[in-house]
């Protein structure tokens, strides 16, 4: 902190006009020189009491003489240089008010949407009792008896390692939450947690880093900037802050697996909503990997999930300080939230995401059309069409197909535009694709749609299940699944019959994804129209429910 407080001259400038030097004189020569020795004394001794007030304060407040700072203040008051009561009220008065304000009294200014409750530091004090009562907000040592106790109270950090879950064989990221005073440096790429008992699971060092994408793998995670939260015994061991925020804040990356909308979903967006969503916008979102299409294509959903902008990481310069935050996402299977007293203490579900993205984007409809013994109502159905792998070769014959069994179709590709194939999906009953990221975005369909995923060959009951189906049936649609069999995919024209492709496709498993993406994810399929048929009056009748 810079002691400007005391560079300024003591006097404001004399004005135009005046001539203050021979008017003083004057005065001067009126009085008698006895008097003038008398005054001239008590003169020096008043300026002496007032250069060791002002001594004094210097010696506490200057970051030169920080370790007198600190044994003065634990020190009774000395005898000798007690501040007057006219200059000591008004700062303690200012400093209660101040923290009264901090911690959300009634006298508190209600919020304005969509603008960042922050405030300037102001770096160059106008007095010494700003300057005293800037520090003390600061530094927060100037506490009564136990106030070091408080502050060691309030500073907690709890983490959480969740490996992997039985049959799930991704492990999960560590996640960490603190509470207490947490000071962003976006440039160290650190978190420094102000934590008086040195408490956590930190390193030597008293650090812990951290890799903030919500997906544990091996092959990306190099790539995802690392963030250290370092433990620091006060505030003087932190850097200052230059903007304080009154909500918390959470750190993560938008690196790895984004631009797939199946990612998009699974690594960032609903780990973000199960971490965030019950701050109900007051929380500050800090991108790390920033990638400003990626913000740009989810600006809807991130500006329900925070009142505020977001603070790209990468570049900004500024300590931003906060009452808490979180390093990292809590989350769960891929498209899967499931009750779990850690990484989901507010059991949220998949219908509660479905939910929040229906309002971000404005969609309207929450239930699809049902269907009665007669109806006129022809239901809707969207087909996803595939132009890269496993594209639907006979797409036209199976469209056909499903209008003569009275389905309105629609055949359109996902694209950049997320809102607006939302509302494409939205308005459709039936959804209908083969295996693929396409089937992501069920997530839009109305509760109690009707999913049909079209499974390629190559035993993906697994991947189909767990990746779709299951995720389908816990956003409470109802789903239904087309296995192809060897005369539909292209694979017969690649490999002979008594290829373990066909005879044992889990030898393909057991090569792991390299082999996986080369042969089962390569394919294209041609469905038997007749033997597929059935499937789509399953999805009819469903909708009859």
């Amino acid at each position: 902190m810079a002691s400007t407080a005391y560079a300024r001259g003591s006097k404001p400038p004399a004005g135009p006009g005046e001539r203050r030097q021979p008017r003083l004189a004057k005065e001067l020569s009126r009085i008698e020189p006895k008097k003038l020795g008398i005054g001239l004394v008590a003169g020096c001794c008043l300026a002496l009491l007032t250069y060791i007030s002002f001594a004094r304060l210097f010696a506490i407040y200057s970051p030169v003489f920080e370790s007198t700072s600190m044994v003065m203040k634990n020190a009774p008051p000395a005898s000798t240089a007690v501040p007057s009561t006219e200059q000591a009220v008004p700062v303690q008065k200012k400093v209660e008010v101040e923290e009264q304000k901090d911690l959300g009294g009634g006298d508190a200014e209600p919020k304005e949407p969509g603008f960042p409750q922050e405030t300037k530091i102001d770096e160059k004090a106008e007095t010494p009792a700003e300057t005293e009562s800037t520090e003390k907000e600061e530094t927060a040592v100037t506490k009564p008896d136990g106030g070091d106790k408080t502050e060691e109270a309030k500073a907690k950090m709890t983490c959480d390692e969740n490996a992997v879950d039985e049959g799930f064989p991704y492990a999960r990221p560590s996640v960490c939450e603190l509470t207490g005073d947490v000071r962003v440096s976006p440039k160290e790429k650190t978190m420094f947690f102000i934590n008086p008992a040195g408490a956590g699971p930190f390193d030597d060092n008293g650090e812990k880093k951290i890799r903030p994408y919500a997906r544990k793998d091996t092959f990306l995670l190099p790539g995802v900037v690392e963030v250290t939260i370092k433990s620091v015994a006060s505030p003087v061991s932190a850097p200052a802050c230059a903007r304080r925020h009154d909500v918390p804040a959470v750190v993560f990356s938008t690196a790895g697996y984004t631009d797939n909308f199946f990612h998009d979903n699974t690594d960032v967006m609903i780990p973000l909503f199960l971490s965030t969503a019950h701050f109900a916008g007051e929380v500050q979102l800090l991108i790390t990997n920033f990638k400003p299409w990626w913000v740009k294509k989810f600006a809807p959903l991130l500006k329900k999930l925070s009142n505020y902008e977001v603070i790209n990481f990468d570049k900004e310069e500024e300590v931003h300080c906060f009452p808490g935050g979180q390093l990292g996402l809590y989350r769960d299977r891929d498209l899967i939230i499931a009750p779990h007293a850690t990484r989901n203490p507010h059991n949220y579900t998949m219908v509660d995401y479905n939910r929040f993205l229906r309002r971000a984007f404005g969609l309207p409809r929450d239930v699809p059309a049902v269907l009665g013994e007669k109806t006129t109502v022809r239901p809707k159905m969207l087909m996803i069409e595939r132009k890269g792998t496993r594209k639907l070769l006979n797409l036209p014959a199976v469209r056909a197909l499903c209008e003569q069994l009275g389905f309105e179709v629609t055949v359109a590709e996902a694209g950049a535009d997320v809102r607006a194939f939302a509302e494409t999906v939205n308005a459709a009953d039936v959804l209908l694709a083969v295996h693929g990221a396409g089937l992501t975005n069920q997530i839009f369909l109305p509760t109690g749609a009707v999913l049909v995923q079209i499974v390629p060959w190559g035993k993906m009951d697994w991947m189909a299940t767990n990746f779709y189906g299951q995720p389908a049936r816990d956003m409470q649609l109802r789903y239904v699944e087309y296995y192809v069999s060897e005369e539909e995919t292209t694979l017969k024209d690649k490999y002979s019959r008594d290829h373990y492709v066909f005879k044992n496709p889990m030898q393909i498993h057991a090569q792991g994804w390299p082999a996986l993406a080369e042969i089962v994810m390569k394919q294209d399929v041609m469905v038997n129209v007749t033997r597929f048929k059935p499937f789509l009056l399953k999805a009819l009748d469903q909708l009859q429910d």
